[in-house]
């Protein structure tokens, strides 16, 4: 789950991030698309899968209203939810499907908890995380992905460095939508409707019961209305900052 930092409902789980005094520090990414060149703006919603089922609220909305989405799915979401992937190959021109890890494991090299989660451990584990989350993405018949979002949305450095030379730019973000899926239907919707051009937003769509998903609804929605764009990561041009995609 990605939450944000400020945010009083993960203020306890912070503590886990210098569980160890010799905790590798870590970095969470942001990133921003190109600015539009004229009109309202345009933005880029990326919605984690993380594992559980689909929030079919979010998924009819986004079909409904014919709004662009890159889903960052897990291996284990893949598994579980073949209804919503058909739903999404079905309409190419509004999603694509990108590596969200194998098992929704923490991109951190070294043994740690972030959010409660262990991390991979080790240079080999991570490597097998990001990997694994490709190899499922093949099964699907979807393209092979070019971006990568780790659980958590947190990085050792090194861990970056290996990511990039395997081909993946990796994805950060400029709006935590939804705080891990945690956030009330007001505050999320508050958060994605106040999204400028060229940002990056993130939320969840793997949490059908939260209240959360309803304020996604309703942030997309006001966008919407107020004439902004959507796109794909893959259709804009993504800068974001640790190396994550120069």
């Amino acid at each position: 789950m990605h939450l944000p930092q400020k945010h009083l409902c993960t203020i306890a789980m912070s503590v886990a991030l210098i569980s160890s005094a010799h905790a590798t520090p870590l970095v969470e990414p942001t990133l921003h698309i190109k600015p539009a060149a004229s009109g309202t703006g345009r933005v880029a919603l990326t919605l984690d899968a993380c594992g559980g089922k689909t929030d079919t609220r979010i998924l009819s909305a986004l079909v409904d209203n014919k709004i662009p989405a890159t889903i960052f799915v897990t291996g284990i979401w893949l598994k579980r939810n073949a209804e919503a992937v058909a739903i999404m190959r079905a309409h190419p021109d509004l999603f694509e499907l990108e590596n969200h890890g194998g098992r929704h494991i923490p991109a951190v090299d070294t043994p740690q908890k972030i959010y409660g989660i262990r991390s991979a451990g080790s240079p080999e584990a991570v490597l097998a995380e990001v990997e694994s989350g490709a190899a499922a993405l093949a099964t699907t018949g979807e393209p092979a992905p070019k971006w990568f979002r780790g659980a958590t949305a947190e990085y050792s450095p090194s861990a970056i460095a290996m990511i990039r030379k395997l081909g993946f730019k990796i994805a950060g973000f400029s709006i935590n939508g939804d705080g891990g899926s945690l956030l009330g239907a007001k505050e999320t919707a508050r958060r994605i409707a106040a999204a400028k051009d060229g940002d990056v937003i993130i939320s969840h769509i793997n949490q059908p019961t939260h209240a959360a998903g309803e304020g996604v609804v309703q942030g997309l929605l006001a966008l919407k209305d107020k004439g902004m764009t959507f796109v794909r990561l893959d259709d804009a041009d993504g800068t974001g900052n640790h190396g994550t995609t120069d």
